[in-house]
């Protein structure tokens, strides 16, 4: 019997670099938001979801490129809680469209 991948896998390793300090923290958040998710069926439907989660947990944009603040990854220091949807739209995105692609 086979068991469902679950999104968790492709979150496990985070990338090298970020874009601004609040990133690592919505990696996290989207982490846990999808990590029990098994694998959707296509690259769309995973696009749609990641798209999706990043907007619902931002309450932004992918298409806005202006770095955001995010109160609850705010921990101090220059640049603290803020997100750049840059990063997620060109590498952290991709980076886990990859990964489902090399996993599957």
């Amino acid at each position: 019997m086979q068991t469902q991948k679950t999104l968790s896998k492709i979150f496990e390793e985070e990338p090298l670099r970020w874009g601004l300090r609040g990133d690592p923290f919505l990696w996290k958040e989207m982490k846990a938001t999808l990590g029990n998710y098994e694998y959707p069926d296509s690259e769309e439907q995973l696009t749609a979801l990641l798209k999706h989660t990043y907007e619902q947990l931002t309450g932004a944009s992918l298409i806005d490129r202006e770095p955001i603040f995010i109160e609850r990854y705010g921990h101090g220091g220059m640049s603290s809680g803020m997100v750049s949807p840059q990063f997620w739209a060109e590498q952290a995105i991709p980076l886990l469209l990859a990964r489902h692609r090399e996993s599957k």
